[in-house]
């Protein structure tokens, strides 16, 4: 058995999920901005940075409360 294992907690799950809904954020953002031969997907990828936003903040508040 080794006794040097890794252990994931759940602030570092709650971190990790912080940062990729913000890197979510941008990427959608930076697809919609791109995207200039369809209204439908533009407006997609629109709705899927605010949905990722908010669970950035979600996860933000979840972080902040945890330290706490």
């Amino acid at each position: 058995m080794c006794h040097k294992q890794i252990k994931i907690t759940t602030y570092d799950r709650l971190l990790r999920s912080w940062e990729n809904s913000m890197e979510m954020v941008r990427d959608f953002q930076n697809y919609a901005d791109i995207t200039d031969d369809n209204e439908k997907a533009k407006q997609a990828f629109y709705d899927f940075a605010e949905t990722s936003a908010q669970n950035a903040s979600k996860f933000r508040d979840l972080l902040l409360e945890y330290k706490n």
